[in-house]
């Protein structure tokens, strides 16, 4: 590897802490480059504007996430929800990122990352509540997607193997699955 790379690693694993920590639009770039012991200008060096560092932190959950709404769970909510749920374990780490600071903005320009996570978490919705929810399943799709989103940014300190199961029921409950 290397020192670019070495640096750029450093850079995004300290980007993904802060997010997950005081989200994306509390995290400066500076507060980055404290962290890694780097001043400003070199974080934008590598990363500019921060778009695309949060961008390149999302990319793999985007990945995962493409295949998750590509597949046909033929109308089995229970599957879905579970695939839900070891998806945003697994990727916990930028799930605060992904569905709440970036997704959750009431404008974002078009072809920014911003409307790009909007449009997973409104798919993800859609999958959780079918094309014409009545009142109970529209609250009960929101709070599927929050109790996931809360659950796995506030419990970064946990196993991932001992959080799984806990937030799997949980959903499936709030779904009545």
């Amino acid at each position: 590897m290397t020192t670019a790379d070495d640096t750029r690693s450093r850079i995004l694993a300290a980007a993904r802490k802060l997010f997950a920590e005081r989200g994306y639009a509390n995290t400066s770039l500076a507060d980055i480059a404290a962290a890694v012991g780097l001043t400003k200008t070199a974080i934008a060096y590598h990363f500019h504007p921060k778009d695309k560092l949060a961008a390149e932190l999302i990319a793999p959950a985007a990945e995962d996430l493409i295949t998750l709404l590509g597949t046909d769970f033929a109308e089995d909510r229970h599957a879905f929800v579970t695939a839900l749920v070891d998806l945003m374990v697994r990727h916990r780490a930028v799930m605060r990122l992904f569905m709440e600071d970036l997704g959750t903005a009431d404008v974002a320009p078009p072809g920014s990352t911003g409307e790009a996570v909007r449009t997973f978490r409104d798919e993800i919705y859609l999958r959780l509540v079918g094309p014409h929810p009545d009142d109970a399943a529209r609250v009960r799709g929101w709070a599927v997607l929050g109790a996931l989103n809360s659950a796995v940014v506030h419990t970064m300190d946990l196993p991932q193997d001992q959080v799984r199961p806990t937030l799997l029921r949980a959903a499936l409950t709030i779904e009545n699955l």
